[in-house]
């Protein structure tokens, strides 16, 4: 048994360390298709919303804990919401940065998804998601969210010890896709949900802010950190999605 471990462990290393072959430039496409498939239409968008819904809290949760807060729980909803606790000043640059973290980390995930692609490490990349995927589990606090991290991990899982090289890669260029293509459309949706906000809000006398609002949305908590116009954190958000589109798709199609 001992022996048998021995020689497995360099085979193991071996693989997360190796590179692996490119697929073949239609897989490449055909996954950008599969991956704009389940983004753009509106009814598959509320299903898979979820797994982007997954690196956002996941993005505030990691950001937390690299800035010396503790992150308390993650909480996933059925409504594709989220919410990520944790303890802390509720100022300072650990703050804004963790608040920052949750519209851009789908598309900077995907970005690093892609170079990783791009060296041939289709191994290391399903690995290192499978194990960001283990610790994002640990942190989880309701029902649903623990189905939703298990089914997630699961899949990464199955596909890295039982699939052959060429479904693994497949399936690691389809979520790179996603998470390029997922991580643009919310900065778009907040930024129309800030606008029917503002609009209601305006035909009430007081003009207040109601709990739960598109008002206590992450641009809106980091206008309130920075004294920065929301708008401005919007534009941030943007900007990180489109470039890492442009950026990850440049290196997955080889351009």
């Amino acid at each position: 048994m001992d022996s048998l471990a021995a020689l497995a462990l360099p085979d193991l290393w071996d693989r997360l360390t190796g590179t692996q072959p490119d697929p073949d430039l239609w897989v490449v496409l055909a996954t950008l298709a599969a991956a704009l498939a389940v983004v753009v239409p509106h009814g598959l968008w509320r299903i898979s919303r979820n797994a982007i819904t997954i690196a956002h809290e996941g993005g505030h949760g990691l950001i937390a804990l690299l800035t010396g807060r503790q992150l308390t729980g993650i909480r996933l909803h059925s409504d594709t919401s989220g919410l990520t606790l944790s303890r802390g000043k509720p100022y300072g640059l650990g703050m804004i940065l963790t608040a920052a973290a949750g519209y851009t980390a789908p598309s900077l995930l995907g970005l690093g998804g892609a170079a990783l692609l791009a060296a041939g490490r289709i191994t290391l990349l399903l690995w290192v998601a499978t194990a960001l995927l283990v610790a994002m589990l640990v942190m989880i606090r309701n029902a649903y969210g623990v189905l939703t991290v298990v089914l997630a991990g699961g899949a990464f899982l199955l596909v890295s010890w039982l699939a052959g090289p060429q479904v693994q890669a497949a399936f690691a260029y389809a979520v790179v896709w996603f998470l390029l293509f997922g991580g643009v459309r919310p900065p778009f949706e907040l930024q129309l949900k800030r606008s029917r906000w503002r609009g209601r809000e305006a035909s009430f006398a007081g003009g207040g802010s109601r709990a739960g609002g598109a008002g206590d949305s992450d641009a809106d908590q980091l206008s309130r950190l920075t004294h920065v116009p929301a708008g401005l954190w919007l534009f941030l958000f943007h900007a990180v999605s489109l470039s890492s589109l442009i950026g990850g798709g440049r290196w997955l199609l080889e351009v």
